[in-house]
């Protein structure tokens, strides 16, 4: 009778071995390749950061994700999705979570916005590779490029971050992981720039905590696709 594969305990080492090369993937691309790419051929950066971004730091996230399930012995199944993974049907006790979890991580990082311009001043909230001005004639084509790029963004990092390495890390730090969890994918956003970074620690640590309080990692889908998707649409329109 074949025997499930059972879960291996993820310390702090382990989780620097994934966290300090993916943040230097990102840190190297945004830094070097997309403006190189961008100055050579004269189009905007937030296409570069599309496709780089998408091929070349989550497609890899992915890939990485699936080597460390084999290691562990686990095979790409129903079972695994559901029971290693976590991507477990939603309940409506999931749904709550993530809702409040939308609403307060909204609220919280308003407010953050708002006490960095008071002390620093009217600042770009988007890192150079990321800043664009909002959709025109001639331009709406970039939205089929963001589709399949934030498809791959959501997948790559709730796929690795929180279906493969949480469960893990939940052996080693127990009830505080999602502390040492939100700082590692902190540190994965380390090529944003500290303003945004700043701002995103409402998301990091709050989305950390829900998902391991569900252990359901459809909610952490729920939760970075909601902000990262309709922010995006908004700015694109001119909304925000």
């Amino acid at each position: 009778m074949e025997t499930t594969p059972k879960i291996r305990k993820l310390g702090l080492a382990g989780s620097l071995a994934v966290y300090l090369p993916a943040s230097a993937l990102m840190f190297c691309m945004t830094k070097y390749l997309i403006p190189f790419l961008s100055n050579a051929t004269g189009q905007e950066t937030i296409l570069f950061w599309f496709i780089v971004a998408g091929l070349g730091i989550f497609l890899p996230l992915i890939i990485t994700g699936l080597f460390i399930l084999k290691s562990e012995g686990f095979q790409i199944s129903k079972t695994t999705w559901t029971g290693r993974l976590r991507f477990r049907k939603i309940t409506k006790r999931d749904l709550l979570w993530s809702l409040a979890g939308l609403v307060l991580v909204g609220l919280l990082s308003g407010l953050v916005m708002k006490a960095l311009e008071v002390v620093i001043g009217e600042f770009d909230h988007s890192p150079a590779f990321m800043s664009f001005e909002p959709l025109s004639d001639g331009r709406y084509w970039l939205l089929l490029v963001w589709i399949p790029y934030w498809i791959l963004n959501i997948l790559g990092e709730e796929f690795l971050w929180r279906g493969v390495m949480l469960p893990r890390q939940e052996i080693a730090f127990g009830k505080y992981t999602w502390i040492i969890h939100g700082f590692g994918w902190g540190l994965f956003h380390v090529a944003f720039g500290w303003q945004l970074l700043i701002t995103l620690i409402p998301l990091i640590f709050i989305q950390s905590y829900i998902v391991q309080r569900t252990k359901n990692s459809w909610v952490g889908v729920i939760m970075h696709g909601g902000l990262n998707g309709p922010s995006f649409i908004a700015i694109c329109f001119g909304l925000i």
